[in-house]
């Protein structure tokens, strides 16, 4: 089946097409790590994460690539302000590099309790400054870069394509909050490849214009060619990057490789808490801890997140969390009766006659239809629904979920554990029944119930599947 990806490009859904018939290249910005992530940013990278899982439950092998910002990143998204790592450093009284390795750490530890998978690749931008350096030296010998008091910059004008990524009326740019204020530019648009920090600074290397500190906008561009080669399939992204860091990005990639580098830009867009931009000064920047505090799960708020399309507002309040955390309960309560749990040691194994469940027209109708939304530019609002219409499939259910990631398995498992046991053989009842069920044996399932009853049990067939209570 075909995957259509909305490009930011084109701005259009456009047919995937990998560059090797078989393997996917994938870059990520990632967090620049001065202090706590929160939801907004966890967005990105839960919308990500279903890029890649979509890609493999595809078939294709995945090369991730994701950068840590610990170096560069200024308090404006031009050239403008300090840098936010020496900051974070100031603000906590430690060094910018302890800084950058807790809250790396934090960050990791985050995405893995959301259930997003690490990519193969992870890439602090300080590991990798020669790369930086090598790649400005380039822009230099081609002509795109010049130097200036505080530093070596891009020329926008030398680049014919700059700003056609984000429609930027280039000659019309006004100095603002996104463009930098210095005279001493040949362009208002123009921006640092290498800043000059001589002073008391504890982040700095040498370099052949000066000691300093590379741009933030350079980083991604040295890093995701180091790995993934001058020409790569899809980079992902939050859209506030659209106007600056990917522009700068494109034309730095451009300039040097004189050919377009990333054939899909995909971006996800904001969180929003109740229907108002996130910020410190109106105090909704909530964390995970701040979700947990409250008594909701991470994987609810992925839930939340399954439930609007990426490039749509996410409108974040904790009575729409509350919704997503009920309906998470409800799915895992409901895959977790009996008639889904594994058969202990103690109970032979079912015959080998019986049709695994995964068979069927209806099974494959589903099938389809998950495919069918998952393929179209990620349509997960569409897949949480199929995944509901499969709820007396669990098996087909877990397969779903390696796409959408919401550790049904596990959650389910843990649900088990806390139940009331019920005897072996009455478990085995049950799953051999649902087996029965899912093979439309009917006169074999209703057999089944019988002998269910007559061990003391109960069993009702509803629509999230078999209900099993004792009997009075």
């Amino acid at each position: 089946m075909e995957i259509k990806l909305f490009n930011t490009l084109s701005r259009e859904k456009e047919l995937f097409i990998p560059i090797k018939d078989s393997s996917v290249g994938l870059y990520t910005c990632g967090p620049t790590v001065y202090d706590y992530d929160h939801i907004g940013h966890m967005r990105s990278y839960i919308f990500a994460d279903i890029v890649k899982r979509t890609l493999l439950s595809a078939g294709y092998e995945v090369k991730h690539v994701e950068n840590i910002t610990d170096v560069g990143h200024l308090v404006g998204d031009g050239d403008e302000g300090e840098d936010k790592m020496e900051v974070g450093a100031r603000k906590a009284g430690k060094s910018a590099f302890l800084i950058a390795k807790y809250y790396s750490g934090i960050f990791k530890r985050n995405l893995e309790r959301v259930n997003v998978l690490h990519p193969d690749i992870w890439a602090p931008a300080t590991d990798y400054v020669l790369e930086q350096i090598n790649f400005i030296k380039v822009l230099e010998q081609k002509g795109y870069a010049y130097k200036i008091k505080d530093g070596l910059y891009f020329d926008t004008s030398k680049f014919n394509d700059y700003g056609k990524f984000a429609k930027l009326d280039v000659g019309g740019l006004k100095a603002g909050a996104r463009i930098e204020q210095n005279k001493e530019k040949k362009n208002l648009g123009d921006f640092a490849l290498w800043r000059f920090h001589d002073g008391k600074r504890e982040m700095k290397w040498e370099s052949p214009w000066g000691v300093g500190i590379p741009g933030w906008h350079i980083e991604c561009s040295a890093i995701s060619t180091k790995f993934l080669g001058e020409r790569f399939d899809i980079h992902t992204g939050g859209i506030d990057h659209i106007p600056v860091h990917h522009t700068n990005e494109i034309a730095q990639n451009e300039a040097r490789f004189g050919h377009k580098v990333v054939n899909f830009w995909l971006h996800n867009d904001f969180v929003m808490v109740n229907s108002a931009k996130m910020s410190k000064s109106l105090g909704n920047l909530y964390t995970l801890d701040d979700l947990e505090k409250r008594g909701f799960s991470p994987l609810a708020y992925r839930y939340l997140c399954l439930g609007t399309h990426y490039r749509q507002k996410l409108n974040f309040t904790w009575e729409a969390l509350e919704g997503a955390q009920n309906a998470l309960n409800k799915l895992i309560r409901a895959l977790a009766t009996p008639a889904e749990i594994k058969p202990s040691q103690e109970k032979p194994p079912l015959p080998p006659a019986i049709v695994p469940p995964l068979v069927g027209a209806t099974a494959r109708s589903l099938e389809h239809d998950f495919e069918s939304a998952i393929y179209d530019d990620l349509n997960t609002p569409r897949t949480l629904a199929v995944l509901w219409e499969s709820i007396g499939n669990p098996l087909l259910c877990y397969k779903f979920d390696k796409v959408l990631g919401l550790s049904l398995r596990d959650q389910v498992s843990q649900l088990r554990e806390s139940q009331v046991n019920v005897s072996a053989e009455v478990r085995g009842l049950i799953v051999e029944r649902q087996v029965a069920r899912l093979a439309e044996n009917w006169e074999k399932a209703d057999e089944l119930r019988s002998q269910i009853e007559a061990k003391g049990y109960k069993v009702s067939d509803g629509p999230v599947g078999q209900k099993l209570e004792p009997l009075a």
